[in-house]
């Protein structure tokens, strides 16, 4: 007869993995300070809904409410929760997350698999100002009324203005409202790549199933059709029959669809069918709104001083204003929890960027070619290692993001490199940015430069 014992930490006497054990509460909690204390960035209030449940042959099972906090979970969390299981309880575990209600349907990408959705991207997490009110009303409507309200919607607004945050919450508040609905969502780079492929590969017909029978078309960066007319031809069939069958079109860029240059006028004309709605950096007001959302998803309050200090140094976009908190939230760790406006200051340094200090794609070129030891004959050239691909991409990035040039100029600096290769830099390196610790250290140093 098998006999179940209460995991204490470091327990001998409960060293057989095969036996069932009962994770004791006191364990989990100790597991969960450690994962806050050591990862803060990773930090949200619905941990505390996390149901552990026992461990078997070294695995502890823990179970999550959505099925967005399990992509989150499963893509971000796995190994810090392992590694703080290990040191608390003594035991080589393993932490493995579950969700006992997916939905029916789901949010498919490329291969139909479930697409990681955040589960920070909600509407309740989103905090509605003067410049993002009509998207917001909109989305919420679509989300509601899918192929009903707005049809198609397309949102545009520069990088880190909450475009994906709407896309996911309305993907989300639609599987919550309808589980068995069948989202597809990805990046127009997913799209053009798809297509290539289904050409070669001669699954044409599977394609065009795929995307022509869904309730909820989503795809981000739109603007990366420009140019392309066979994919563009692709598409434009495609809306139709989504179109004709009232189901639901949702489209982002990082500008209106008459200013995409190099697309067709009969898809100008069709994304102008429905709602064309812009989002514009958040002001002061809405500045210190987000970061009070921010901070308290991550269970920390800002006191009025800090939250007026970051809101008035950070006038970019929301992403930085996250940043900024996690920064803070890390500090605060490292000094006992105690956040005031010394330490918020310490904490952001000189990564904040003051928009008044005029930057030169010169002094741009400058930096980055000291940073990474390149020459700048080879950023201006052709080639494509990965050695100058990459100096050459964060070069636009921060052009981009620093000047007032058009992409047409900025590609110009480049000689040869027209604005389609600017706008895939740009997402290219805020995606790594936002994937790895390094590419955002690497940023914020160049960045530090450029400013001080």
């Amino acid at each position: 007869m098998s006999t179940t014992h209460t995991l204490s930490a470091r327990d001998p006497a409960s060293r057989r993995a095969s036996e069932p054990i009962a994770l004791d509460p006191g364990i989990w909690r100790q597991i969960l300070l450690m994962v806050r204390t050591q990862h803060p960035g990773l930090n949200r209030l619905w941990f505390d809904q996390m149901a552990p449940r026992q461990l078997t042959n070294g695995v502890i099972q823990v179970t999550v409410g959505t099925a967005a906090q399990l992509n989150f979970c499963q893509s971000q969390c796995q190994q810090p929760f392992t590694t703080s299981a290990q040191a608390i309880t003594g035991r080589l575990v393993v932490v493995s997350f579950h969700c006992e209600h997916l939905p029916e349907g789901g949010v498919f990408n490329e291969g139909d698999q479930p697409l990681a959705l955040n589960p920070d991207y909600v509407f309740e997490n989103f905090v509605v100002g003067p410049c993002n009110r009509l998207p917001h009303a909109a989305s919420v409507a679509v989300a509601e009324q899918p192929g009903k309200a707005y049809n198609p919607l397309f949102i545009h607004g520069g990088v880190g203005l909450g475009k994906s945050h709407l896309l996911q919450a309305v993907c989300q508040t639609q599987l919550d409202r309808n589980p068995s609905a069948r989202i597809l969502y990805l990046s127009c780079d997913s799209f053009i790549n798809q297509f290539i492929n289904a050409i070669e590969s001669g699954e044409m017909n599977q394609f065009r199933y795929r995307y022509r029978h869904v309730d909820v078309l989503v795809i981000d960066d739109i603007h990366f059709l420009a140019g392309k007319d066979r994919t563009q031809e692709e598409f434009f069939h495609t809306f139709n029959t989504l179109y004709q069958g009232h189901r639901q079109i949702i489209l982002s860029a990082d500008c209106p669809p008459s200013e995409i240059p190099e697309l067709e006028e009969r898809l100008v004309s069709r994304f102008n069918w429905g709602l064309v709605a812009r989002i514009d950096k958040p002001c002061y007001e809405t500045r210190m709104a987000i970061l009070q959302k921010k901070a308290k998803m991550r269970g920390i309050l800002l006191a009025d001083d800090v939250l007026c200090y970051v809101a008035a140094k950070i006038e970019s976009n929301t992403r930085e204003l996250e940043g900024a908190v996690t920064k803070i939230q890390g500090m605060a760790m490292l000094q006992n929890g105690v956040v005031d406006l010394e330490l918020a200051k310490a904490a952001l340094g000189e990564s904040a960027t003051p928009e008044q200090k005029r930057i030169t794609i010169q002094q741009i070129l400058d930096v980055v070619t000291k940073y990474y030891s390149v020459r700048l004959s080879d950023l201006q050239s052709k080639r494509r290692h990965k050695s100058i691909a990459f100096p050459r991409q964060v070069c636009m990035f921060l052009a981009r993001r620093h000047t007032s040039y058009s992409l047409e100029e900025i590609g110009g600096y480049f000689v040869g490199w027209d604005h389609t290769t600017v706008l895939h830099a740009v997402r290219m390196v805020d995606e790594h940015s936002q994937a790895e610790v390094q590419i955002a250290d690497q940023l914020a140093h160049l960045e530090a430069q450029l400013v001080g």
